[in-house]
């Protein structure tokens, strides 16, 4: 993809992150269970007592944390916290939860397929990721390990811990694990905006053929 400038890739951003809340909107419709990440907070809720969002918010703060070292956040990072919630809100009222099973597949499908573009779209943009996918793109870019495996280790790890906690876990929930990661090495390199991320906060754009397998 070519070289965006500042308004270009600003747009790109706000473009991915809003697609982002509407793609976790139909996956949530589809019913089939929710993300690795929510299955954790549900089990550390249920053991704890905190709220499931108060979870949400403080395992995402752990998270940046612990990468914090590897990479700088930017201005996407906020943007994260601010814009994928309320578009998944906006989101949700105008999207339908079918019953039938070959539906409920459909939907999900798209809502993933949907995910993996804006997730290349907002990453690409060079603002800095998410608390979560941050994880990923430090990990990548500290060792090496390509993109999609990566990511498939994490949501995997994430999702035996929140099972083992007590978290709710959907066929959805698997599959999200299983293809997440790599049809994200499939888009990455479609919106990724090379050298914006580096030249502007010192963070690496994801290495995604990777050094080591």
């Amino acid at each position: 993809m070519p070289r965006f400038g500042l308004t270009g890739r600003l747009v790109q951003l706000i473009v991915g992150l809003s697609l982002y809340g509407v793609a976790l909107a139909l996956m949530i419709r589809a019913g089939l269970g929710v993300s690795p990440w929510d299955v954790l907070s549900q089990g550390v809720s249920a053991h704890t007592g905190l709220s499931f969002g108060l979870v949400t918010l403080l395992i995402g703060a752990v998270v940046l944390l612990a990468w914090l070292p590897l990479q700088k956040p930017g201005v996407g990072t906020l943007l994260n916290v601010l814009l994928v919630g309320p578009a998944a809100d906006v989101a949700m009222p105008f999207i339908p939860a079918p019953t039938e099973l070959w539906a409920q597949a459909l939907l999900f499908a798209s809502g993933l397929g949907l995910l993996v573009i804006a997730t290349g779209l907002y990453i690409g943009a060079g603002f800095g990721p998410g608390p979560r996918d941050g994880l990923m793109t430090a990990i990548n870019g500290r060792w090496g390990f390509r993109i999609g495996r990566v990511r498939a280790v994490i949501e995997l790890t994430v999702l035996s811990i929140g099972w083992l906690l007590g978290g709710t876990v959907g066929i959805g929930t698997l599959a999200f694990a299983l293809l997440v990661g790599p049809l994200l090495q499939l888009t990455l390199p479609w919106f990724l905006t090379p050298g914006a991320a580096a030249s502007a906060h010192g963070a690496p754009a994801p290495a995604l053929e990777g050094r080591r397998s």
